[in-house]
Order: C-alpha cells, then sequence, then structure tokens
C-alpha cells in the first residue's frame, strides 16, 4: 500500500481546489452527498485512490445504461439519529423521514445488487446497507402522510380518541340545543359557540352575566362580551379533558417507543448513510467527469514514473467553455523537470496549473479531462509557487514572498512529490535571479523531485537544451495574428513576444517601436534562434496545414466517389432484385399451375378403381383416334380398304399398306413389319394427307386433353398417389421429386406412384429412382389391391 502525504492548504488553494470540490458537490443528490464532496481531500493511499476511481467508472457505465442509484428519499438524519439514541424522542415527521430513509437503503441495495455485472464494486459497497424493512413499516403503520399518529397506533389510543370524539358530539349537540332557545339567545352577542382554552363558550353580553350561570374563560378587547361555559356543560368539558389528557400521554407514550426503536438501530443507520453519500460521491465524479470528457488516466508510482498527459485540458476552463486547446503534456523519461516558456497570456500558467490540478484529483480518484492512455503518478504531495504576492503587514515584498515559498519547497520536497513554480526568480536582476533558480532546479532535481516551472529567463530556457535532466516546452505564438496560440509544442523553446503582447493589449505604437530600436541587435543569441526558428516553424505549419487541406479534399472527394459507387451499386441491387422478383413471381405462378395439374392428375383413386379408368381412359383415347382419323380422312369411303391401298392405324398412328383382307382383318405392311389389324381401326390416306401426316403419335399435352374429357370422377383414397402415366422419364421423376417433397412435410407416411406397365421402362426408371432417392426409406410393388405391378408403393 502506497502512504501519501498531506497537501497543504496553499497548494490545494492556488491549484483550485476549493472550486472543483464546488463542482463536485453541486452534481451530489443528497444532503450528505454535497457534504462529502465539499469535504473531498486527495487520498493518503493509493488503493484508496483506485477504489474511488473505479466506483466513479462504474457509474459512469451505469449512466451510459441510463441507469443511477435510486436515491431520491435518502436524508441526512445523523442528527435525529443520535437524539434517539440518547433516549430522546423524536417528531413525527422525523420518525416518516426515518422510514423512507430505510425504504431508500433498501431501494439502493436492491438496485447495485442487481447490476453487479456491470458495477460489481457498488455492489460491495451496497451489501453493507442494513435492511429494516419490519422498522419502516412499523412506523409508516403508525402515522398518516401528515405526520399525524393514526388510531391504529395502538388500541388504547383508538378507544380515547373515540371517546374524546363521543363527547365533542355531546357537547356540541347540547350547544346546538341551547341556542335554539329564545331566552338564551337573548342573553348572547350572536348566535354561535366557540372555544377558549379548550372549552366551549357562549359569547354572553356582559350584563346578562349573573343570567346564564357558568365559568367565564375569556372577555374581548371591549369588556362587553364575556365567553361563558355554560354550568350544565362543565362535566362533560371535564371529561372531555381528562380523555385529551389521555390522548396525548398515549402519543407520548407511542412516540418515545417508536423512537427507541430507532434508537436502538442508529448506529447501523447512520452507517447507511455515509454508505449513500459514497454512492451519491461516485454518482456526482461521473456527471463531472462525463461534463469535463474525462478518462481515468493509468494511475503510476510518483516515485518511479513521471506524468504523460495526452489531450490536456484544464478541468475548470473546461468546465466554463468548450472551446479550450487540449495539449499534450509529457514529462520524457530521463527528465525530472520540464521548462515551458513562452508569450505572457500564452497559457504556460494554465499548463502547470492543469498538471497540479490533474495530480490532485487522482489522489481524490477523479477522472481527469485527458484522453484515454494518459498516465499520472500518485505524488506523496504537491507544492506550489504560484502568484506569491507581497504581504506589508509581514513586510514582505513580492519577490520576498516568492523566495519564503521557494525556501519551504527546497526544505520539504523529496522523491515522490511534484513541484510546480510560475515565473521562478523573476522579480530581481535577470542575471542574479537565472543563477538562483538553476541552483534551486539542480538541488530539487537531485532530491528525486518532479518539476514544472514557467520562465522568461534565457539561461533557463538553455538549460532546457543543455542538459538531459531538463525538458523545454513553450507555448505557441502567431506571428501574422500577433496572439498566442496556446498550442504547447514539447522539445522547443518560446519566445517572451514582450514587444508584442504589449502592442496587442494597447500600448501606444511609437512605445513599441521606440522599444524595438532599443533592442536592436542586442538581444541574445538564443532569442535570434528562437526567432529564426520560429519563422521556419511558421512556414512549416502553413505548409502542413496545406497539405492536410489538400489531404482532406483528397479524402473529401474519394469519400463522393464511394457514395456514387454505393449508389450505383445499390441501383443495380434493386434493378435485379426487380427483375428477381419478378422471375419468383412468374415461377410461383406456374409451380401453381403444374400443382394445380398434379393435384387433378394425381387425384388418388383406388387402386383397383385407377386400372379401371386407366382402361375406360383407354378406350375413350382410342375411340376418338378413330373419330379424330375418320375426320381427318374427310368421309372416305370403306370400299378404299383394299388390298395395295395406303392406311394409316387409327391408335397408334403410323401409315402402312394393305397386303390382304380376310374377313374383318387385314394384313398391313408398316415398314419392315407386317401387323394383323382390324378394318375398323383403319383409315384411308388421300393424297392431301399424306404431305401433312406426322410421323408418329401426336404430343402429350393434346392426349392428355382428349383424355381428360374421357377421365371418370376422381374417386377418393386414403393415399397420397401421384400418376405419371404418359410422361416421359424425365417429367415423371421431377413430378415424382416434387410430390415426393410436398408429401413429406406434410407427414405422409408412403405414397403410391401410378406408371402403369407399358414397355417397362417408365416402371423401372421409377424404382430406379425410389431405390437412391432421399425421400424414401424403401418402396415396393404394390399388392393385387393397391394395383399390382402398376404401382409402386413408396415408404417416405
Amino acid at each position: 500500500m502506497v502512504q501519501l502525504g498531506v497537501v497543504n492548504d496553499k497548494a490545494l488553494s492556488e491549484l483550485g481546489w476549493p472550486e472543483l470540490r464546488g463542482e463536485l458537490a453541486r452534481r451530489a443528490r443528497t444532503p450528505m452527498g454535497r457534504g462529502r464532496c465539499d469535504a473531498l481531500a486527495p487520498a493518503t493511499d493509493g488503493e484508496e485512490a483506485r477504489t474511488r476511481l473505479a466506483l466513479i467508472e462504474e457509474s459512469r457505465a451505469l449512466r451510459r445504461l441510463d441507469r443511477e442509484v435510486p436515491l431520491a428519499d435518502a436524508l441526512d438524519l445523523r442528527p435525529a439519529l443520535g437524539r434517539a439514541a440518547r433516549e430522546g424522542m423524536l417528531e413525527p415527521q422525523e420518525l416518516l423521514a426515518v422510514a423512507r430513509l430505510v425504504r431508500a437503503c433498501a431501494s439502493a441495495r436492491r438496485f447495485c445488487l442487481a447490476m453487479r455485472e456491470y458495477a460489481p464494486l457498488h455492489a460491495v459497497v451496497a451489501e453493507s446497507l442494513s435492511e429494516f424493512d419490519p422498522l419502516a413499516a412499523e412506523l409508516e403503520r403508525a402515522f398518516d402522510p401528515s405526520g399525524k399518529l393514526l388510531d391504529t397506533a395502538s388500541a388504547l389510543l383508538s378507544e380515547l380518541r373515540e371517546r374524546a370524539r363521543g363527547l365533542h358530539r355531546a357537547i356540541k349537540a347540547r350547544l346546538e340545543q341551547m341556542l335554539e332557545d329564545r331566552d338564551i339567545v337573548a342573553m348572547l352577542r350572536d348566535a354561535y359557540y366557540s372555544v377558549r382554552g379548550d372549552r366551549y363558550v357562549l359569547p354572553v353580553r356582559a350584563e346578562h352575566k349573573t343570567h346564564l350561570p357558568g365559568i367565564v374563560h375569556n372577555a374581548s378587547g371591549s369588556g362587553q362580551t364575556l365567553f361563558v361555559e355554560p354550568q350544565e356543560l362543565l362535566e362533560l368539558g371535564n371529561q372531555l379533558t381528562i380523555v385529551e389528557s389521555g390522548v396525548l400521554e398515549e402519543e407520548q407514550r407511542i412516540l418515545t417507543e417508536l423512537s427507541a426503536a430507532v434508537g436502538r438501530r442508529g448506529p447501523q443507520l447512520e452507517q447507511d448513510i455515509g454508505t449513500l453519500a459514497r454512492l451519491d460521491e461516485a454518482g456526482a465524479g461521473a456527471r463531472l467527469a462525463d461534463d469535463l470528457g474525462a478518462a481515468a488516466p493509468e494511475l503510476v508510482d510518483g516515485a518511479r514514473s513521471a506524468f504523460e498527459l495526452r489531450g490536456l485540458r484544464h478541468p475548470l476552463l473546461a468546465l466554463r467553455t468548450s472551446a479550450v486547446v487540449a495539449n499534450d503534456v509529457t514529462l520524457p523519461e530521463q527528465a525530472r523537470a520540464l521548462i515551458i516558456s513562452g508569450p505572457n497570456a500564452g497559457g504556460k500558467t494554465v499548463t502547470i496549473t492543469a498538471v497540479g490540478l490533474c495530480a490532485l484529483m487522482a489522489r481524490a480518484g477523479i477522472p481527469v479531462p485527458a484522453e484515454r492512455g494518459s498516465k499520472m503518478p500518485l505524488y506523496r504531495t504537491v507544492y506550489t509557487a504560484i502568484g506569491d504576492e507581497g504581504d506589508l503587514s509581514r513586510d514582505l515584498s513580492t519577490f520576498t514572498a516568492h523566495l519564503t515559498a521557494l525556501k519551504h519547497i527546497l526544505e520539504a520536497a523529496g522523491p515522490g512529490t511534484l513541484v510546480l513554480i510560475d515565473e521562478i526568480a523573476a522579480d530581481t536582476d535577470p542575471r542574479e535571479g537565472a543563477a538562483l533558480a538553476v541552483a534551486a532546479l539542480e538541488k530539487l532535481v537531485s532530491a528525486g523531485v518532479q518539476v514544472l516551472i514557467t520562465t522568461h529567463l534565457e539561461e533557463l530556457k538553455a538549460l532546457g537544451l543543455s542538459d538531459p535532466r531538463f525538458a523545454s516546452a513553450s507555448v505557441g505564438f502567431d506571428l501574422q495574428r500577433l496572439a498566442p496560440t496556446y498550442r504547447l509544442q514539447m522539445g522547443e523553446v518560446g519566445r517572451s513576444s514582450a514587444i508584442e503582447i504589449a502592442a496587442r493589449v494597447g500600448i501606444p505604437n511609437d512605445v513599441c517601436s521606440r522599444a524595438r530600436e532599443l533592442l536592436g541587435g542586442g538581444g541574445s543569441a538564443l532569442s535570434a534562434a528562437v526567432e529564426r526558428l520560429d519563422a521556419e516553424r511558421a512556414a512549416l505549419a502553413a505548409a502542413r496545414a496545406e497539405a492536410e487541406r489538400l489531404r482532406e479534399d483528397l479524402r473529401k472527394e474519394r469519400e463522393a466517389a464511394a457514395a456514387e459507387r454505393e449508389r450505383l451499386e445499390q441501383a443495380e441491387r434493386e434493378v435485379r432484385a426487380g427483375a428477381r422478383a419478378e422471375l419468383v413471381a412468374d415461377i410461383a405462378r406456374r409451380k401453381l399451375d403444374v400443382a394445380r395439374l398434379v393435384a387433378e392428375l394425381q387425384a388418388a383413386p383406388q387402386m383397383a378403381r385407377a386400372v379401371e379408368v386407366e382402361r375406360a381412359l383407354a378406350q375413350a383415347e382410342a375411340e376418338e383416334r378413330r373419330a379424330e382419323a375418320r375426320d381427318d380422312a374427310h368421309a372416305a369411303p370403306a370400299s378404299e380398304l383394299r388390298p395395295g391401298a395406303t392406311v394409316r392405324h387409327a391408335h397408334l398412328g403410323t401409315e402402312g399398306t394393305i397386303v390382304e383382307i380376310s374377313g374383318e382383318h387385314a394384313l398391313v405392311q408398316m415398314g419392315p413389319m407386317r401387323s394383323k389389324v382390324q378394318l375398323a381401326d383403319l383409315v384411308p390416306v388421300t393424297r392431301k394427307q399424306r404431305g401433312a401426316q406426322p410421323g408418329f403419335r401426336k404430343p402429350a399435352a393434346d392426349r392428355l386433353r382428349r383424355a381428360e374429357a374421357a377421365r371418370a370422377a376422381p374417386v377418393a383414397s386414403t393415399q397420397p398417389t401421384v400418376d405419371v402415366r404418359g410422361l416421359r422419364v424425365d417429367e415423371a421423376l421431377r413430378s415424382l421429386d416434387e410430390e415426393l417433397d410436398r408429401r413429406l412435410r406434410e407427414g405422409a407416411e408412403e405414397v403410391h406412384v401410378l406408371h402403369g406397365h407399358g414397355s417397362g421402362a417408365l416402371k423401372s426408371a421409377i424404382r430406379e429412382h425410389l431405390a437412391r432417392s432421399p425421400y424414401v426409406r424403401r418402396s415396393r410393388p404394390g399388392e393385387s389391391h393397391e394395383g399390382g405391378d402398376a404401382v409402386t408403393i413408396a415408404e417416405l
């Protein structure tokens, strides 16, 4: 565990720590959270700083999830809890506030435990919160929202209050009766009754005092009206006083008992208030860090490592405006001191105070306004000599006050400390001041101290170029605008530019011109070299800016080209998508047509009926072909059927020549083969028909159309059936696969494939295909009742 020292009040004040604490407190949500933030001090050990930082980072993670620890009813009741612990009685509103505090503790505990995945440290902290829900319920049952004790707080209280209400009703009823008595009303100033000293009274005229017996409790300012409690109401009034006294005693007893219950839990509740304050402080730190755009730095040992702050901004300036120039501020590895030079009002003091304030924030566990990856040592303590002014009461000049602060630093600073000195040894002779400053800096770095100073002294600027223990940095100055740029340039030495700054703030031009004449060539060689470097740097910066502009133009052109290419590709994709959609829609329509046709063709009749229908279809088709052939023959006479005549087979569609006729049959030569054919199946062919006669049967679509006309009505079937008769092998297999796929998705167990006998080629192709099909577990020929060998059964 790294033990850290206390930072003195002078350093805290000069670095702006009170202002930062005020910003933190304004972001707290509870009174105890604000108090904790107002009293926040840099941690005294490294683990405490790291724990605070981790807790704030968890709060930031919860904020990114739009979640925060619920603290709406958390109040700082430590004074009331202290009284209760000392057996004091709490007021009803205080007891109700305790109930709300208990509920707030339980709510915060549940929330943190539920968010353990995102905020494990919050869960660890919240586990210590007490769970006094029974106490809260007891307190809530005793009071109404306004803080009045309810009748249900105790049985005796309920009884006493009911008796008191009854007495009130009885007294009022008797008074109402008296106000109806004309004789009594004549003695009254007005016909009403009121209450004086918790007693019911009538406004009696003074002259009728003796006419209405009773006790006078009060009189008007003029003495003309006496407020008299009638004699007949005295007993009821006395009873009411006794009952109300009992009510008050019982209320006091209940409040004392409830206060004692709170007092017994007082120490734990006070600890809970501290825990809620810690959670609230973490939430305030998260809101402050988000407002700063801060990041959690890597916390390192101040005695071994140096600071490395990327994109550093002064915390207090960053809270006031977003137009803060961010700078990389780094102490090189071998260096122990950073010497910052440059023009007045250029940001030198802002830079060293930003580093110092960030060192305090790191020790307090608050993220710093720098980029991620920054490093900040946990310094043992921080010493400052910034803005030291004279004190006439102590006979101190400005220079003497500065030397007094420097003396204290030289005596106290040691390894692991950070020293910040603004304009070291500046208010005296430059040569003597420079010598004194160099000697003091050498002593500090030799003691292991890390130092940041600002200076205009040439000797100190040269020290940063000649001694590796010292590093140089300068704030920029725009020679064109004659104004600071507030840019910190590491490794460079800056000109003071006093005359230019004087002209900028309004010193007369003749004075500035005379100053330049007096300076003439008397400036130091270092100043001349720095001036030349500034000019070269300005030229280089202009060239770099032009290169950046050209690079930015090129980037924009590339982005525009990429956007145009993306637009064209998107247009192409849309065109393709449109065409594809039309194609898909067309395919879907055709699939529906095919499915409808398949459904019609595969009406799945029972096999026996299917065979009969097949025969009927074949017979009808043959009759149709004969009729068609006869129509095509233009009713040629049957006498033309004679040996040597050319005829066409009405069923096969092939032509041949009659060789001989025997009864009802004829022997026909068809190509190399002779066949005995019935005369009814032969059609004479004229010369006109021969040229147009096709060589074989008509297309399948035409045959299906004619067969469909002769199809019998569909017969219900218990099994899915696909009919592939009349199709070519490739058509049949494609139709079969579609049917298998559809039936498998429907959950069918088997499909009957009706292929007929024919030549056997289609049947063999079907069965070979089923044997290889992934849809089919096994297949077999149909049984006699299933259609026999004309059907193949496929088990899915």
